[in-house]
């Protein structure tokens, strides 16, 4: 019988994707390994192979669509001896409606709000075996309340269809009816006024209304689930940084025949990396009902982009030269701005560094990004007055930084003593290189 291909988590947090282009077409063969389509996850746009080989018989989801769910039937796949006929008469999930051509289609912008919710799944046979019945067959059963191991199937292979259950009578209701009703559950407070409630407030008032895409939204749920559920405590302290600016100057003037340029940001990875060597307690991650504590250092990045941010992640930035962390830095946040890191490139590490000192920040505290047990926000080094070691009054350039700590995997002495390796990496920085 045809095979639904259905829509692939290319990530372990992707529920949904954008189908940005199909790079098949209904009748082309095609084996296992070959290209499919292109994904927009939330993150970035990835190639979808096929599994299996066939003939691609029909795309029932167009090139375009957003907000596709993860298992959706997006196309059906053909085997040998089986032709568009056997897909006429076994009806498949039904396709999204296709965005709007053009704005002000409000049609077809209604018609993707509304698409149906997915089939339940397929129920089993009292003897064990698998009913097979198409996901139409199955939403319909599930609203008119149908047992399928009751109903005979007329499609190929016995297959359920959907002229199976519209012709079927639910059953009486038996015992399951009598049993006493659960209470039901307490609706969820609302996080706050809804689309509609916002929009008449500005009633009158002239709004461009932007559509969030999938990274928007991934970031808005995923830091107000950090801000709600992570008890957040924060730890400041003030760095000196002018044997760093001078150590890195020097560095710079040997490294330039080799292309490379050391920068602020570099010695802040490579002295975050080491600190998390130096007090491995704090090299941890929260997993629920457990902490992972991880030997190697990897340190996650925040790098800006049009519309939103990642977080690549150095692995081993303990174990690797200040022009090495670098350049792998570079080449991550340049792909990180094409959206072409991979998963498993911003997945993953123990502790973030979210610097806006470039953007003249002075101080700020960020959010802990999960299963994150820390962040390190960084401000701008400035001139500031400071008292000597000998209790003069000197010029430094001070940088100011605020450690956002989740404290359910890091305590605070635990924490100021990390910040203090922190301070104490960059304030001496020939001491990394040891």
């Amino acid at each position: 019988m045809p095979t639904e291909i259905l829509m692939p988590a290319l990530s372990p947090t992707m529920e949904e994707g954008t189908l940005a282009k199909w790079l098949v077409k209904e009748g082309d063969t095609v084996s296992s390994g070959d290209l499919l389509a292109e994904i927009e996850t939330d993150k970035a746009t990835m190639e979808f192979e096929a599994v299996d080989e066939g003939t691609i018989g029909k795309i029932l989801i167009p090139e375009g669509t957003e907000g596709v769910k993860v298992n959706t039937a997006i196309a059906v796949l053909l085997e040998d001896g089986e032709s568009a006929d056997d897909i006429a008469s076994t009806p498949v999930a039904e396709p999204a409606a296709a965005p709007a051509a053009a704005a002000g289609n409000e049609a077809a912008a209604q018609a993707v709000s509304e698409a149906p919710a997915p089939a339940p799944a397929a129920p089993a046979k009292a003897d064990g075996g698998r009913i097979f019945a198409s996901p139409l067959a199955r939403r319909i059963a599930a609203q008119k309340g149908l047992d399928l191991t009751q109903i005979a199937g007329s499609g190929p292979h016995g297959r359920i269809v959907k002229a199976d259950v519209e012709s079927a009578t639910a059953a009486p209701a038996t015992a399951a009816a009598s049993a006493p009703a659960t209470a039901p559950a307490p609706a969820a407070a609302p996080a706050g006024p809804s689309a509609d409630a916002v929009a008449r407030m500005y009633e009158g008032r002239e709004y461009e209304e932007v559509k969030l895409d999938g990274m928007r939204k991934t970031i808005a749920a995923r830091l107000s689930e950090a801000k709600q559920t992570i008890p957040h405590f924060y730890l400041r302290r003030d760095i000196k940084l002018d044997a760093l600016l001078k150590f890195r100057g020097q560095l710079n003037k040997q490294l330039e025949g080799r292309g490379i340029k050391l920068s602020v940001n570099d010695f802040i990875i490579k002295a975050v990396a080491n600190a998390l060597q130096q007090v491995p307690q704090c090299n941890a991650v929260w997993a629920e009902d457990r902490v992972l504590q991880l030997k190697p250092s990897d340190v996650a990045v925040a790098v800006a982009i049009e519309g939103g941010l990642f977080t690549p992640v150095l692995q081993d930035a303990d174990t690797k030269s200040l022009s090495a962390l670098s350049t792998e830095m570079k080449d991550l946040a340049g792909r990180a701005r094409e959206r072409k890191l991979a998963p498993h490139e911003y997945q993953g590490g123990t502790f973030a560094i979210s610097n806006l000192g470039m953007f003249g920040i002075d101080n700020f505290d960020a959010i802990v990004n999960p299963p994150h047990a820390g962040i390190l926000a960084v401000g701008s080094g400035v001139k500031k007055p400071v008292v000597g070691g000998d209790g003069e009054l000197t010029v430094a350039t001070v940088m100011s930084v605020t450690m956002s700590v989740d404290h359910r995997v890091i305590d605070g002495a635990l924490g100021a003593e990390l910040l203090q390796a922190i301070v104490d990496n960059l304030e001496n920085p020939m001491v990394m290189l040891a």
